[in-house]
């Protein structure tokens, strides 16, 4: 009989998006699922709807907390989980049939060699119903150092949660990072390192949702300060295990800062305003040397780079016709 698979969702006022996720997994086929949902304090009515399907599937098992984020969820999850096989899905989202079943023949392939697999996302665009895929349909086994390089220069390896299925041992210990956003670019790497190798199938099954209101997509908070916290933290971390990738993570705190100045090229020109734009383009002029010498990183930081310096101003024009190219 195959093994159990945890597969674990994390909800909050999801309910436009529950029922169509739901029925994602529910038709899997793969059939023997433990399917976790934690309802993280949902003002809608996401609790019914997941209430609603655990009546019509005993494999669904409903648990409820007062709202402690993502992170705490995804925890909750974890502790609650049984089977032998764990994988996230995100409530919002939605997967492929065989999404499962994929993932787990990554693993089963090479005689079990791997405890660790991922797969690819395709984008889904909320708005327009645009669809982009993030894979190139082919198989590879890389090693786990192998694999947070290429995070780092987000070359097929995503820093997501989802989208992965790993033993139950290898997430023993592992815990995402409570009170975070951008917590997965915060936790994910410590997978690859635990795992010699990783089974990397990148055919796009997760249809990530971009939705405007999202944690990623709305306008600017304090809140979006912490992808600079988590990259830091992954850079540190990986450096001690991996000195030779520091090239790779200093690229990816470059994009973060790249990242969270065009979160803020809207929002109001405040004296704190201005003095975190300056902070963040001094970080990135002061790395551009070891950046625009690096020959892995992507074409986008060498424009990225260029617009820059003709100044904020073009920049933020540079920035607002790619954005509009590629939503």
């Amino acid at each position: 009989m195959n093994p159990l698979i945890s597969v674990i969702i994390p909800i909050y006022n999801v309910e436009k998006y529950l029922k169509r996720c739901l029925e994602s997994v529910v038709n899997q086929d793969y059939k023997n699922l433990e399917i976790i949902l934690i309802n993280d304090g949902s003002t809608d009515n996401s609790l019914e709807i997941a209430t609603t399907y655990k009546s019509k599937d005993k494999r669904i098992k409903v648990f409820s907390q007062i709202n402690q984020g993502l992170s705490a969820a995804r925890n909750s999850g974890l502790d609650k989980a049984t089977g032998d096989y764990i994988t996230f899905i995100d409530s919002d989202d939605y997967v492929s049939k065989d999404y499962v079943s994929y993932l787990f023949n990554l693993i089963k392939k090479n005689n079990f060699r791997s405890s660790f697999a991922i797969a690819s996302l395709m984008d889904v665009f909320e708005t327009s119903g645009r669809k982009i895929s993030t894979g190139n349909n082919k198989e590879y086994t890389w090693t786990g150092k192998q694999c947070i390089e290429k995070m780092c220069y987000q070359d097929l390896v995503d820093t997501c949660a989802y989208a992965k299925l790993g033993t139950r041992e290898l997430y023993k210990n592992f815990r995402f990072p409570v009170g975070k956003v951008f917590e997965d670019i915060g936790s994910t790497y410590q997978l690859f390192e635990e795992s010699p190798t990783v089974e990397c199938g990148f055919k796009p099954i997760y249809f990530y949702n971009i939705r405007r209101n999202s944690i990623t997509t709305d306008n600017f908070s304090k809140r979006k300060l912490d992808l600079l916290e988590m990259t830091d933290k992954m850079a540190a971390d990986v450096i001690k295990h991996y000195p030779d990738l520091e090239p790779a993570t200093i690229r990816r705190q470059v994009y973060a800062r790249f990242s969270t100045l065009n979160q803020t090229l809207n929002a109001e020109n405040t004296s704190q305003m201005c003095k975190l734009r300056k902070n963040l383009i001094s970080y990135i002029k002061k790395n551009k040397k070891n950046v625009l010498s690096n020959p892995n990183i992507p074409k986008r930081d060498r424009i990225a780079y260029k617009s820059l310096e003709l100044g904020l101003p073009f920049y933020k024009l540079t920035w607002l016709v790619y954005s509009k190219l590629n939503k």
